[in-house]
């Protein structure tokens, strides 16, 4: 299993911020945080959907408007994502971008409705099936300082090993292999110069500030395939349900490299891969109300969805010395690395169940416009696993993560056969107690063509949002983290068509 420290430092979107692979509490975010998906159609008035029928996008979103399909449909999307990250550390910046061709969406509708003769209230469903994925991983960021840092990461190895007896240290993780790097040694004489029999405290003879360096490459996604019933009565009531089933793979690969120029630590780096993949299942119940002929309302409830993951994970750590005499050992210091046993383990995640609600207004037959807004909690995940103590990273789950709000609007205006699309939306800040805005905002828009049994949709999505991330953390007098922070700019561009056929 990962190495679970008790700290805990900012937290950013789809990234770890705690170096050293060091939270599960990381993991109930990264997996919870599902933004709206769909058809071209749907991205382009915003990610809108909870309101409005007739779309492929329903078998996934709000399984109630399946009930307002009269024909079979099958649907292909095709996209594109430039994923591209600005870092800034110590005033110094750097770029990175990382490309990703998708199917966001395959789907197929089944209709089967009721004659307009047909006696009572029921009307006819249809059944649906997709494949639609929900999160994307892909991304890659980092820094690199020409610039002294302010601390360095032996500081928080020290930090960490505070307490731990010299006979035990070596099977704790990053700082037991900091331990037999000579990175860190323990203090062996108290203040009287009288020798302490198994210390439980340790310092460093390296000296000065280094130039530090990191990379992190994240791959993976999450896609979850679905099964959708939506009925349809009196054309006012519109019931639905799905079921669906994830898959998720995710890869990260972190080097973290220091550099002192006065010795005699020549340079240092480690390197940790992490590997997680595992499956879930969710259930889905929709409601759309139609009053009258110009309005919808629509309401959602999602449950959490229940995952189960297995991980591999392991790290190598080396050091370089300038052929440093080690006096306590009497050993001559040059190049010295310690790798970690190669982890396996597996645990659950509950993700936070989901509360949305909608309204769509009709200009006639030229167009509509609609709002969503949903509500989830994330401080309501929560991980078990017989391979570790997850309580207290339930405990940093409770503390860290807070409640948001995420709404979005959108409006379809109708020419012939032509279709113009635009809209917006916005996912809130999940970080409690922060004075950093970590919320995401995209702004859509779309063209789409419709003729006699074939459509063509073509959207695209640009969606900003700031982080930060914290290679390590060291605490001050005051518990404040005084270790690298790096802030991150994201900027995700995404292309999105879709090609839809009636039967």
């Amino acid at each position: 299993m990962r190495l679970t420290f008790l700290i805990f430092s900012c937290i950013i979107i789809s990234s770890s911020t705690l170096f050293a692979q060091s939270g599960y509490f990381e993991d109930a975010y990264r997996f919870s945080h599902v933004q709206s998906n769909g058809s071209s159609r749907i991205m382009g008035i915003g990610g809108a959907q909870w309101s409005i029928g007739g779309d492929v996008s329903n078998i996934a979103g709000n399984p109630a408007g399946l009930g307002f399909f009269r024909t079979s449909e099958a649907s292909l999307s095709i996209g594109y994502s430039d994923w591209k990250v600005n870092t800034s550390y110590l005033d110094q910046n750097k770029s990175y971008n990382t490309t990703n061709f998708h199917i966001p969406n395959l789907s197929y509708v089944m209709a089967n409705p009721k004659t307009d003769l047909s006696r009572g209230a029921f009307k006819g469903g249809a059944f649906g099936i997709s494949l639609q994925r929900v999160a994307n991983f892909n991304t890659e960021y980092g820094y690199y300082s020409d610039e002294l840092g302010n601390t360095s990461i032996i500081d928080f190895y020290i930090q960490d090993a505070f307490g731990i007896p010299e006979s035990q240290i070596e099977s704790f993780g990053l700082t037991g292999m900091a331990y037999q790097t000579y990175q860190i040694n323990p203090v062996l004489f108290d203040e009287n110069g009288n020798p302490i029999n198994n210390p439980d405290t340790y310092d460093s003879f390296v000296t000065g500030f280094p130039f530090q360096d990191e990379n992190v490459r994240q791959e993976g996604s999450s896609n979850q395939l679905t099964f959708g019933y939506g009925a349809n009565f009196n054309h006012k009531i519109f019931v639905g349900g799905s079921v669906g089933i994830r898959n998720l793979s995710f890869t990260s690969i972190k080097s973290y490299n220091e550099e002192f120029p006065d010795g005699p630590l020549i340079n240092s780096s480690l390197t940790e891969r992490l590997y997680i993949n595992g499956s879930g299942i969710n259930v889905n119940l929709g409601l759309i109300y139609k009053p009258i002929d110009y309005l919808n309302f629509g309401f959602t409830f999602q449950t959490p969805t229940w995952y189960a993951f297995n991980e591999e994970y392991e790290a190598a750590m080396s050091a370089n010395y300038d052929n440093f005499n080690y006096e306590p050992e009497d050993t001559i210091l040059g190049y010295t690395e310690a790798f970690s046993d190669y982890l396996v383990s597996s645990y659950g995640l509950n993700t936070p169940l989901k509360l949305g609600g909608g309204a769509t207004f009709f200009f006639g037959k030229n167009g509509f416009i609609s709002a969503d807004v949903d509500w989830v909690d994330y401080s309501a995940a929560n991980l078990k696993s017989r391979d570790f103590n997850e309580g207290p990273d339930n405990e940093a789950i409770k503390s860290t993560y807070t409640s948001t709000i995420n709404y979005r609007v959108g409006a379809e205006f109708k020419f012939n056969v032509l279709r113009v699309r635009g809209g917006y939306a916005y996912y809130g800040d999940p970080i409690a107690n922060s004075n950093f805005d970590r919320s995401t905002n995209q702004i859509t828009g779309g063209l789409g063509a419709r003729f006699n049994k074939f459509s063509v949709d073509f959207t695209v999505i640009n969606q900003k949002s700031n982080n930060l991330y914290s290679s390590y953390q060291v605490l001050d007098a005051q518990n404040n983290n005084i270790g690298p922070v790096t802030s991150l700019e994201n900027r995700i561009f995404t292309g999105m068509l879709t090609l839809g056929l009636s039967f």
